[in-house]
């Protein structure tokens, strides 16, 4: 009721103006570094990266998966899965999905170019997911902490991702608003939000599971907070269509193709870049595997060692959601949210230098960072996410020529 009144007033409206205005300013400020540090990045660009000696700006928009949106709006699918020379399915556009890149070909009309929509698309995008990430945090976290969260995230090590032609940053507003309606009970949009989570990036499915546990944990709290048929049904109906949107790419992969497994080997294609031969899939084997593999074959400390350091690193990511005070604040929902998204890398990601850009759906949590009020460990945050972020654009982008700078 708070809320309805305030927003509905002209002091409220004059407010959120207001907030807009000062997110935006963080919002630009944070994007001038990232030029700068593109700039930077296409001039050290030599003649062994990816880019080559005379890289520009709009080839970094384009660079990598970014390359595979532009196909998708320009071609489409195949209808018939392209072949290495070893018979074994190649990489194509069935692993990317359709609505960022047909955005971007319409946002480009008046341009006559897709790296111009695409670059608005995800810089736009960026600005909006940052104004819903101070939204759903100001719930949890004061005003001020809040604010320090959207710094962190806006300047935060993946940052250029809302300047290049990837998804991420149009997903995250669609996941960042499907949370909000999730922790103000407001479930009638995400029938709407869902399908366009889905069909932006892998990811669905998560939410598919944080539904069911939001479900489960709602069911345990009831006396405390009511729970009535309309919410149980709502939450059951949009779980239901979590999982049907998450498996319908598959299927009409599997449709136009004539290949009922066609979206899992194009996946897979991907993977032999690391394990050359037929790569296979079954839940956790990507990251036993990847653990093997990189501890084992790569760094030669044995695949022993590699799965206690995955088996340590899942129960100290746990403990941190568990038990941690600046984790806590942050509610139940994104903690769930969090756990939910983790548990869906570990059952189907095989973990490489893609990596970090797969965590950036867990970008509440930079909630938790900003909590604590001391001007030196926000200072000291700010300075981190600045310089991972230039660690990040100078590896994948400046060099972008070994297997581990792969974005």
């Amino acid at each position: 009721m708070a809320e309805r009144s305030l927003t509905g007033s002209a002091p409220a409206r004059a407010g959120l103006g207001a907030i807009a205005l000062r997110i935006a300013l963080i919002y630009i400020s944070a994007r001038v570094v990232t030029t700068v540090f593109l700039i930077v990045a296409a001039e050290l660009s030599g003649p062994s990266s990816r880019f080559g000696a005379d890289a520009g700006l709009v080839d970094l928009v384009l660079g990598w998966d970014a390359r595979w949106y532009w196909i998708v709006a320009e071609t489409g699918y195949p209808s018939e899965l392209p072949r290495t020379e070893s018979g074994a399915v190649a990489e194509n556009q069935w692993a990317f999905m359709p609505v960022f890149a047909y955005l971007a070909k319409l946002i480009s009309l008046p341009f006559g170019n897709w790296a111009v929509g695409a670059f608005v698309v995800s810089i736009v995008a960026g600005y909006a997911a940052s104004l819903v990430l101070f939204s759903l945090l100001r719930d949890k976290i004061d005003d001020t902490a809040a604010t320090w969260a959207v710094v962190f995230f806006a300047a935060g090590p993946l940052a250029a991702l809302f300047q290049v032609g990837y998804a991420e940053a149009l997903f995250l507003v669609w996941l960042l608003l499907a949370l909000r309606c999730v922790l103000r009970r407001r479930y009638a949009w995400l029938y709407l939000l869902v399908p366009l989570m889905g069909f932006t990036r892998p990811g669905v499915l998560a939410f598919a599971l944080f539904l069911a546990l939001f479900g489960c944990w709602r069911f345990l709290t009831r006396a405390r907070e009511p729970l009535p048929g309309r919410e149980i049904v709502h939450i059951v109906l949009l779980g239901i269509l979590a999982v049907v949107v998450g498996f319908s790419w598959q299927l009409l992969a599997g449709w136009v193709t004539g290949e009922s497994g066609a979206y899992l080997a194009t996946e897979l294609a991907w993977r032999r870049n690391w394990i050359p031969g037929e790569a296979s899939f079954f839940p956790l084997e990507g990251f036993v595997s990847a653990a093997a593999f990189w501890f084992g074959t790569v760094w030669r400390l044995g695949a022993v060692t590699g799965y206690v350091v995955l088996v340590t690193l899942v129960i100290a990511i746990a403990a941190v959601l568990l038990f941690v005070p600046q984790v806590k604040r942050l509610g139940v929902e994104l903690r769930l949210w969090s756990v939910s998204y983790l548990i869906y890398l570990l059952l189907v990601f095989f973990p490489q230098s893609s990596i970090f850009r797969l965590l950036v759906p867990l970008s509440p949590l930079w909630g938790a960072f900003a909590v604590p009020r001391s001007p030196v460990w926000r200072g000291g945050v700010l300075v981190a996410c600045l310089v991972g972020q230039w660690w990040w654009i100078y590896n994948m982008y400046a060099l972008g020529n070994a297997i581990w700078q792969i974005p």
